[in-house]
């Protein structure tokens, strides 16, 4: 594969030699794995927790847009929610890229690549993000013309259309990549 094939934008998954590992230990035995501990379960709680969140943006605005949810009502969860969501998963890549990545690359130098991979996918994540806030900022900042705010509110929910895609995408091949890795080295690799 080339870079440009193994883009988030482009990709379907990560290539088979970076998925050596969830080959010999697949999802569908990780929580039953010897070494499956809290750490492990913390870290698929939270990408559970950011899929969550983007459905609940992507449906709120849908509410907004199909005239189920009040203005002011909606305005509110976004605020909140969209907040959160952003805020949470700049913390998650960050402790990522920092912490958990070289540590997971020093550990299993043949998937070294892979880290770089999904540390890439942040940056690409981050301006999808960023457009994220832009958009949801101008319908908070539209809150007073109620055609407008939901024409604003349907190009916030186009753009959370392509985050999701992306962000599904990257969750479920860093999950394939770092699981394994946690898995086969146990506790003790962050000790």
């Amino acid at each position: 594969m080339t870079d440009e094939t193994l883009a988030l934008d482009t990709r379907d998954r990560l290539p088979d030699a970076l998925r050596a590992l969830v080959e010999q230990i697949p999802r569908d035995s990780w929580q039953t794995h010897p070494n499956f501990d809290q750490l492990v379960s913390f870290w698929l709680e939270r990408h559970m927790m950011f899929r969550k969140l983007m459905d609940m943006l992507q449906g709120d605005a849908q509410a907004l847009i199909d005239a189920r949810m009040d203005q002011r009502d909606y305005a509110n969860r976004l605020g909140r929610f969209g907040g959160m969501f952003v805020n949470e998963l700049h913390g998650h890549h960050q402790i990522e890229d920092h912490h958990y990545f070289p540590v997971l690359a020093r550990a299993e130098p043949d998937f070294a690549r892979g880290f770089e991979i999904l540390d890439t996918d942040h940056h690409a994540i981050d301006a999808t993000l960023n457009r994220f806030v832009e958009r949801a900022n101008a319908v908070l900042q539209n809150s007073g013309d109620p055609i407008v705010f939901r024409d604003t509110t349907g190009r916030l929910s186009e753009e959370m259309t392509s985050m999701a895609r992306l962000l599904d995408r990257h969750l479920e091949d860093e999950e394939e990549l770092v699981a394994p890795v946690l898995l086969r080295h146990g506790p003790a690799l962050f000790s």
